[in-house]
């Protein structure tokens, strides 16, 4: 099939579309795991943790993410459709607009942390080779090339871009990387230090799973072109495992062998380690801009959920352009703030569309995606309850001061097993148990 496939709306991809096999699905989401910021989270969990409870927060919170990942890219790939469209089912037509919202604002504010983040290892790439920074001009250039990326499509990406040669000159790159930051390492003294405190093995998982989980509401989207449920499941999974959990404990030794204090000195600290160094850095960050390709595309495929008339391409430049003024506009802060707040959006979802999904025969028809009823509340009241669930047993409380002081004024339990498990845990059992409600009943045939 030829690869500059037209853009691809809502409507369920015909099979002459479905060519994405294991192979691409397995390259395109690795080449999302790797990724600077997810680099930054696995900086984040040291010296707070020790090494050994940090690896071990990676591993576990990985294999739980990336479950929940491969398990949306199958029921996607079932149905054929993007990620906030097949929502339709579980939550009903307009019920899917609120997640659409949330998406959307996801994608947004991922897109420009990318854009930020590529900007600023660029920015110390060009200064350390040539003398000069010009973040701004490499904030524009790269929100361009984002954009470009989101108009050849998943189909163009995979095919033209990251299997040709994007994936090959990555994995060099993380080869050296992983040997300078592991080159004058003493491993023996860093895994016998102890931790300094200000975090718990349960936030470190429930940070790596949160990282994770923010692509459940992206994954159909792509896996709605694979060839079968099995590539999209473990295309999507084990991609985006291995890339990913090799970024996270990539960033645990730089800040442990590499005495950083704080890990936005990450691409500073390599780009001076000499030119082999800036050029695999280099390498990471052209690479980093498939992840905002993949959240420009989503937002204005997410987006389309609400208004399927208005073109994808418009909606693409459109957020392309946001994200550029907002990556020229702000700075890096409250990162893992928000990534929590993401992961207690998306985790109880999962819950509720996999609960959904089972009680339906663990296969979703069209009828049931596009004929469903308006509102699904009983579906919505588990999602919102799994939600609360979350932010009542994270610690410390996320959010605005008037939130916090209401999620304090209830008591929060010490339970010490973090938010994510009991959250997903809660929402799948009450969707479970209310999902044989009446409202899974079809309703008049209506448009896309």
């Amino acid at each position: 099939m030829d690869d500059r496939t037209p853009a691809w709306g809502i409507e369920p991809v015909p099979e002459r579309l479905r060519t994405l096999g294991l192979a691409d699905l397995t390259v395109l989401w690795g080449n999302l795991g790797v990724s600077l910021l997810v680099l930054v989270i696995g900086a984040l969990l040291v010296p707070a943790l020790s090494l050994r409870d940090a690896l071990l927060a990676i591993l576990f919170g990985s294999l739980i993410g990336n479950a929940m990942v491969g398990a949306a890219g199958m029921i996607g790939a079932d149905a054929r459709v993007p990620s906030m469209v097949l929502l339709r089912a579980p939550l009903g037509r307009r019920g899917s607009y609120i997640p659409t919202a949330i998406n959307a604002l996801q994608c947004l504010g991922w897109a420009t942390f990318e854009l930020i983040i590529i900007a600023a290892a660029a920015s110390a790439l060009s200064d350390e080779l040539f003398g000069f920074q010009a973040k701004a001009a490499w904030t524009i250039a790269f929100g361009l090339l984002a954009a470009g990326m989101a108009l050849m499509g998943p189909i163009g990406v995979v095919r033209r871009v990251l299997r040709r040669f994007g994936v090959w000159i990555v994995l060099a790159s993380l080869v050296y990387l992983t040997w300078w930051a592991l080159s004058e390492a003493d491993l023996g003294a860093l895994w016998a230090a102890p931790a300094e405190g200000g975090s718990t093995f349960w936030l470190g998982m429930d940070l790596v799973i949160a990282i994770t989980v923010s692509w459940v509401p992206l994954v159909s989207d792509y896996t709605r072109f694979a060839r079968d449920r099995r590539s999209a499941f473990w295309g999507a999974g084990v991609g985006y495992f291995i890339g990913g959990t090799w970024m996270l404990g990539l960033g645990v030794f730089i800040v442990l062998s590499r005495g950083l204090s704080d890990p936005v000195e990450i691409p500073a600290a390599v780009a001076a380690a000499g030119f082999a160094a800036a050029l695999a850095l280099l390498a990471v960050t052209i690479d980093e801009t498939d992840e905002a390709f993949a959240n420009v595309y989503s937002a204005a495929v997410s987006l389309q959920n609400i208004a399927s008339a208005v073109a994808q391409r418009v909606l693409i430049a459109g957020v392309a352009v946001l994200a550029t003024l907002g990556a020229l506009a702000i700075e890096l802060r409250n990162y893992e703030s928000f990534l929590l707040l993401l992961g207690s959006f998306f985790v109880p979802l999962f819950g509720v569309l996999l609960a959904d999904w089972l009680l339906s025969g663990a296969r979703y028809s069209a009828t049931e995606i596009f004929n469903a009823p308006a509102w699904r509340p009983e579906l919505i009241a588990a999602w919102v309850i799994g939600f609360l669930l979350y932010h009542w047993l994270h610690e410390p409380p996320l959010g605005p001061s008037w939130w916090v002081d209401v999620v304090e004024e209830t008591g929060q339990p010490k339970l010490g097993i973090g938010a994510s498990l009991p959250s997903f845990a809660a929402s799948f059992v009450l969707a479970l148990a209310v999902g044989s409600i009446g409202s899974r009943l079809p309703q008049p045939a209506s448009k896309w």
